[in-house]
């Protein structure tokens, strides 16, 4: 392929994990986590929506998922969510973050 065949124009439809100023999105890996994980347990993989919230170097996730979707993501006694929010928490460790992880309607 030459660079006369390139489009510089060209968009795709994913998501890059840099910034447009070539920096990491903050809680970028923690995300991804949080989306693949969510996804794989829903019935309704589809309905998952992952939202950040940053404060400087702490990142919130907020899971809006399908209304019979919940019970599964949280699990009995809360054991899923927890699960959950304990490779958030990894995850965001390694990329020096804080990160943590809800379930909203």
């Amino acid at each position: 392929m030459s660079d006369d065949d390139y489009d510089d124009d060209y968009d795709d439809d994913y998501d890059d994990e840099v910034a447009g100023e070539g920096n990491r999105v903050l809680g970028g890996r923690a995300k991804a986590v949080v989306e693949h994980v969510t996804r794989a347990i829903a019935d309704e993989p589809e309905a998952i929506e992952v939202d950040v919230v940053e404060r400087r170097d702490e990142v919130m996730l907020l899971v809006h998922a399908d209304q019979s979707d919940m019970g599964r993501l949280i699990g009995k006694r809360g054991r899923v969510i927890q699960a959950l929010r304990q490779v958030t928490r990894a995850a965001g460790a390694a990329e020096g973050i804080k990160a943590s992880v809800d379930i909203v309607e």
